[in-house]
């Protein structure tokens, strides 16, 4: 069965059918859209919806642009700080006056004085002062230091350390944090580690 060929008139009046199809259905459009007022259709809604979430989404990427161009960095305080002259501490006295700021004790002896570094060197605590007991004791796992800062009891597995500690041309102590002597490589006895005075 052969198709059979539609004539030029039959053309023209399908044509004008689906016209007629478009203008009723545009027609009908136009009343659903003004019967509904001032409210969004559909389209509308999904169609802002999106470019919201567009809008969004760029705003929080510029943001994270603009903050990395910040970096986030630890401000420490100064590797050198001057202590007061010796005659501030008294002979025995382990001072705490530096040890929330530079984390440093600062011990008198008879014969001169020394700076230890106040961190646990089992898991870097900071260690307290008993002035009854005369130790350090660290509060995390029970380490314990004799006031020379050598480990006594507990997990750490070796002495405190030590800074650098010296007299400027003012007469005081001036502590220099990054300079560190350790009592295992026995560098306690070098020039530095204990200030005769």
């Amino acid at each position: 069965m052969a198709k059979k060929e539609q004539t030029a008139e039959e053309l023209a009046a399908l044509q004008e059918r689906r016209q007629e199809e478009q203008r009723r259905e545009s027609a009908k459009r136009e009343r659903e859209k003004s019967a509904m007022g001032g409210l969004w259709s559909r389209r509308d809604f999904f169609g802002r919806l999106g470019w919201v979430g567009f809008g969004v989404f760029s705003g929080v990427t510029l943001l994270a642009a603009v903050r990395s161009a910040f970096p986030r960095i630890l401000f420490r305080p100064p590797a050198t700080f001057k202590a007061g002259k010796p005659t501030d501490f008294s002979v025995g006295e382990v001072s705490e006056k530096f040890k929330k700021e530079f984390r440093v004790w600062i011990v008198r002896e008879a014969g001169g004085l020394y700076a230890l570094f106040a961190k646990c060197t089992h898991l870097g605590c900071t260690p307290r002062w008993l002035s009854v007991e005369e130790k350090f004791k660290c509060p995390c796992h029970g380490s314990g230091f004799r006031k020379s800062g050598i480990n006594f009891e507990g997990p750490a597995p070796r002495p405190l350390e030590r800074y650098r500690v010296s007299l400027n041309d003012n007469g005081e102590l001036v502590i220099d944090r990054s300079v560190k002597y350790l009592y295992e490589k026995g560098e306690w006895t070098k020039p530095g580690a204990f200030l005769k005075v």
